[in-house]
């Protein structure tokens, strides 16, 4: 049985092929792959983008989807997680995507069910189909020429799930990491630091713009965002006319992470990664559920 609970749970060449199908559901196409198969979503986080794009992947290829309302759902009257895994279990589901505000939970779900598990985000973890969709829109735009590009990841490092998943898969394909962020969003990681990113603007081939992580912040950590702004929104006084790509894995806050000015400019790939979302996520489903 295999599951995607993280991004080290696919190897480079399985990524790949998964890359090479995915630019085929680049189409948009409806797929029969999936016929008389089913797909369930069950989001104990609130989620636009994501659990919409597995939604449309699954659809896309012909399986049943059903979506589980957390808010109306036996968990919101007490039932434990175990005991909702192993009743959508008894349906008989062929996977099951999940997101949950505590690390680990899509893990420990895959030893209460008989079929693969799709990490759609775990608390700071990790959000595996988020840093595939990012890769796959870097290799598109590259012409999967990327080695030794340079990425520079912007904002709440420290509490993004997004991070942690493109901080284990960016440098397996070559992709050279600096990391900006204050100090109180900066992580651990042994990679190129700075609190500035006028300090790398000019190297970078890449800006990776992270949300500001405010509902996993114990304690305001700056007195409004727009402080934050002043030292880290890309605007276009920031960037201005460098050959670089800008990417958010979204929610974007509008001139908080990213200036409106940039949204606009045909640098910014933030809905170039929405289609391609589907399309990795089309490509995951498939792989996971036919290869079970």
């Amino acid at each position: 049985m295999r599951h995607l609970i993280t991004t080290k749970d696919f190897s480079n060449e399985e990524i790949l092929a998964l890359f090479k199908e995915a630019k085929d559901f680049l189409d948009e196409k409806p797929r029969t792959y999936l016929k008389g198969k089913s797909v369930t979503t069950i989001f104990f986080e609130n989620s636009t983008r994501t659990q919409s794009s597995f939604e449309t992947a699954a659809t896309r290829l012909g399986a049943k989807v059903l979506k589980l309302d957390v808010s109306k759902s036996s968990s919101s009257k007490g039932e434990t997680l175990f005991d909702t895994a192993a009743n959508l279990d008894a349906m008989s589901p062929n996977a099951i995507v999940v997101r949950h505000k505590h690390s680990g939970v899509p893990h420990i779900l895959a030893n209460y069910t008989h079929c693969p598990i799709v990490n759609g985000g775990d608390g700071k973890h990790a959000h595996p189909t988020q840093a595939l969709l990012d890769l796959f829109t870097i290799m598109e735009h590259f012409n999967y020429d990327i080695k030794g590009k340079k990425i520079a990841i912007v904002g709440d490092i420290k509490n993004s799930r997004v991070a942690a998943s493109n901080l284990e898969l960016l440098p397996r394909f070559g992709i050279d990491i600096t990391l900006v962020a204050p100090p109180h969003f900066m992580p651990n990681y042994p990679l190129k630091k700075t609190n500035k990113i006028k300090e790398v603007i000019d190297e970078v081939d890449i800006i990776m713009s992270l949300r500001t992580q405010t509902e996993r912040h114990n304690v305001p950590t700056y007195a409004s965002l727009k402080d934050y702004a002043n030292d880290f929104c890309i605007n276009k006084e920031l960037i201005k006319d460098k050959n670089i790509i800008i990417l958010h894995p979204g929610p974007v806050h509008r001139n908080i992470d990213i200036s409106d000015e940039i949204m606009a400019d045909k640098r910014s790939k933030v809905l170039t990664q929405v289609k391609n979302g589907v399309a990795i996520r089309m490509a995951v489903l498939k792989k996971l559920i036919l290869e079970s």
